[in-house]
């Protein structure tokens, strides 16, 4: 009795083992390994936009603000009148000291003569010709006070919200607006050293570097734009250095002050790529499930070094000989034997391209 009992044991034992191995065996997957390349990566920066020219218009002069020739927002035209600033008494000023060149003019003149005469002295001549000189001198100097009552656009640009209204009483340094030339746009984003390292290694001698705008309604500007200005120094806090490109702008579309982000091609050399559906996120980490040489799974966790459509790009965790599901990730656990079908990585990325089309 006792020997047919461990008979029937062995035999229980040896038909759950088969099921377990004919279990194991039927989950037949497909792998594959990460694309060894060089490639692309769009990275994405955010950015302040300013205008190419934008300055703070002051009155010169202290006085009413008589006149207001523009309105805010209007677009001007280099050299058209902007403000004036009662003149009165500049005129007044200018008025007098006119006449009073024109009278030691005379005087000049007069001396002048009696020098050539041998009446006076040249000594009493230089004199004369240094009162002249003053008059004139406070001449010109009167009328540049009297020009300064009258402020006119220093460039083509856009008004901005006046400070002052008609009639308002100004000194001497008072803001009255701001102007804008917004012909083209100066934008400025910060970019990590390492980045630039990357940029600097991939720029030929004098060639640019163009990128785009991505605005604040997250469309992309229609024109790209040139990287110009990289600022000298590096910012030791955030380990970043400040990048200009340059926009044209034809339409006015972008103005002052307005946000966004730089979209910047960065090229990497020899990365590793998989599917993003070849990985599975556990508590803000990413794993896949390598196969080893007896065909079990593994999770491991991999770095993330950039994302791409539909891709990784993986900066640690895997080798490029490293076999990992491509799919049923979510139908195997640790541990598990499986029999699979290998995919090349250019095979599988393609077909990844074909299904987002």
């Amino acid at each position: 009795m006792s020997l047919f009992l461990s008979l029937f044991a062995v035999c229980c034992v040896a038909s759950c083992t088969e099921k377990k191995e004919e279990k194991e065996e039927q989950i037949k997957l497909l792998v594959s390994t990460p694309l060894l390349t060089d490639t692309t990566v769009t990275k994405e920066y955010v950015a302040q936009i300013h205008a190419y020219q934008h300055i703070e218009l002051r009155a010169l002069e202290k006085g009413y603000l008589q006149k207001i020739f523009v309105d805010e927002g209007q677009t001007v035209k280099k050299g058209q009148p902007m403000f004036q600033i009662m003149p009165p008494i500049y005129q007044a000023d200018l008025q007098k000291s006119q006449a009073e060149a024109n009278y030691v003019g005379m005087e000049y003149k007069n001396t002048k003569s009696l020098a050539d005469s041998n009446i006076v002295s040249k000594n009493e001549l230089a004199l004369s010709r240094a009162k002249f000189d003053k008059a004139n001198a406070d001449v010109s100097l009167a009328r540049t006070h009297l020009q300064f009552t009258s402020i006119k656009a220093p460039f083509a640009g856009i008004m901005d919200h006046f400070q002052g209204r008609l009639g308002s009483l100004v000194n001497e340094g008072d803001l009255l607006t701001t102007l804008s030339d917004n012909s083209k746009m100066w934008v400025y984003y910060n970019v990590p050293e390492a980045e630039y390292l990357a940029y600097k290694e991939h720029l030929k001698g004098d060639s640019t570097m163009k990128v785009k705008l991505m605005m604040a309604n997250n469309e992309v500007f229609k024109y790209p734009g040139i990287v110009q200005t990289i600022e000298a120094d590096f910012n030791n806090e955030t380990g970043n250095i400040a990048f200009r490109a340059t926009f044209p702008n034809p339409d006015r579309l972008l103005r002052n002050g307005e946000t966004g982000s730089v979209l910047m091609t960065v090229p990497l050399n020899h990365v590793l790529l998989i599917p993003q559906k070849a990985t599975l996120e556990v508590l803000e980490k990413k794993y896949v499930y390598v196969v080893d040489k007896n065909n079990v799974v593994h999770q491991r966790e991999v770095t993330i070094g950039a994302e791409m459509p539909d891709l990784f790009i993986i900066t640690g965790g895997l080798t490029s000989k490293d076999k990992f599901l491509l799919e049923g990730i979510r139908k195997v656990k640790d541990g598990d034997k499986i029999s699979y079908t290998y995919e090349t990585p250019q095979k599988a990325i393609s077909q990844l391209k074909v299904h987002s089309e």
